[in-house]
């Protein structure tokens, strides 16, 4: 990108309106210039975040959770069910966003087991009829007795 602008200013663009064609700001570009300049190879040189959670789930309780989600046992359950089922038994694996954040991660989270599709919207047959008996709407009128 720093080359491509570059050559526009030499072919006797503006940096200001080269800039504002490709939606960079000026400034950004003078930083990447100056970046890229200081050592020459271009490296992405953000950190990241360093911190270690502590109470993150172990590849091992991860999987644990995808074996317990698995068992055809819980297989057609949310974890809204499996989680107090398996208190009542005594075991805790993890809690329940604990168990979606894992089947969102390995992408088990959409219609578990046999929940089946959601299904359009049908029209209640003979609605229009019995709002027409009910108030009378386009049918002819019972003559009273005289």
């Amino acid at each position: 990108m720093i080359e491509l602008l570059a050559e526009a200013n030499a072919a006797g663009a503006g940096l200001v309106r080269a800039c504002d064609v490709t939606c960079i700001c000026l400034r950004t570009l003078k930083r990447w210039r100056r970046e890229f300049k200081a050592d020459g190879n271009g490296v992405d040189r953000r950190k990241g975040s360093t911190r270690k959670v502590a109470h993150r789930l172990s590849v091992e309780e991860g999987q644990r959770i995808l074996l317990t989600c698995n068992e055809p046992k819980y297989a057609d359950l949310p974890p809204g069910q499996i989680v107090p089922d398996l208190a009542d038994q005594g075991i805790y694996i993890g809690s329940e966003r604990s168990f979606y954040r894992v089947l969102h991660a390995h992408g088990q989270l959409h219609r578990r087991g046999r929940a089946r599709l959601p299904q359009e919207a049908r029209p209640v047959p003979g609605l229009e009829l019995m709002a027409q008996i009910r108030f009378g709407v386009g049918i002819f009128p019972i003559s009273q007795p005289a």
